[in-house]
């Protein structure tokens, strides 16, 4: 992108976690698109590196670590702070699932790392956030959930109960930060990521043949869902869960 094509200035400042690629990436995209500047973070140096060159070194910093590191928590916040002076819109996107089994047979220090990095960092994001900006001058928080999180979720249990206490705290954020911050949810179904990968790599046209939209999801659907809950057109929303999810659930019941 030339500095011709950038955007003009929103003065709106972003921090979106797990947002080297895929779904976290595809919302970057999206806000660095209206005009506001971001932190992103990630695992992996490089992998960060590569994105915050794709999406504009003037407009997008990077920091590394472990969403659930409360120090890379601070650091992250802290940089962005440093960096562009606010943090209006905080995008809780980390997210991991090393598990798939059945629940019965479930690991429960695997249970507990699927926590700490999906629930336990979201809130720590949201507290440091809150503190350092949003308590005295507003936003918005963005939880990246999943229809997981709202239903039967086989073999993946930990990441489902995970995501369904994902809106749970969304619900308990909006309720608490009113007036000043908003809180919602998206609640994707499955999203062409490498995240996801296993869920219709080789048969993705039988995947997407469920869905009455007719095909899977993609990075930039989230964003714009994203874009939306972080803009004023959305500023008497609050405390919801945006299903995104390309008509999956009308199946319910059906059969």
């Amino acid at each position: 992108m030339t500095s011709v094509e950038l955007p003009e200035l929103s003065g709106k400042v972003a921090l979106i976690t797990g947002a080297s690629r895929g779904i976290g990436y595809g919302i970057a995209e999206a806000l660095v698109a209206r005009g506001d500047r971001v932190c992103i973070t990630g695992r992996g140096e490089d992998a960060l590196k590569e994105a915050v060159e794709k999406l504009g070194a003037d407009r997008v910093i990077g920091v590394a670590g472990k969403a659930h590191d409360e120090a890379h928590q601070a650091l992250a916040v802290e940089r962005t702070m440093e960096a562009f002076g606010r943090v209006d819109f905080l995008v809780n996107n980390a997210g991991t699932n090393p598990v798939f089994g059945p629940i019965a047979d479930m690991d429960l220090n695997v249970a507990r790392k699927v926590f700490e990095t999906n629930v336990l960092s979201a809130l720590g994001f949201a507290q440091k956030t809150w503190h350092a900006w949003q308590k005295d001058n507003g936003g918005a928080i963005v939880n990246i959930a999943s229809v997981a999180g709202v239903s039967a979720s086989p073999f993946i249990a930990a990441y489902g109960i995970s995501k369904a206490a994902m809106i749970n705290l969304t619900v308990q954020l909006a309720h608490e930060f009113s007036p000043k911050v908003r809180a919602n949810a998206i609640a994707p179904a499955v999203v062409k990521t490498k995240f996801a990968q296993a869920l219709y790599e080789g048969r993705e046209a039988e995947a997407a043949a469920s869905y009455p939209l007719g095909r899977l999801g993609v990075p930039s659907d989230i964003g714009g869902a994203a874009a939306f809950l972080t803009s004023e057109q959305s500023d008497w929303i609050t405390g919801q869960t945006l299903v995104v999810d390309g008509g999956i659930f009308l199946n319910a019941g059906v059969g």
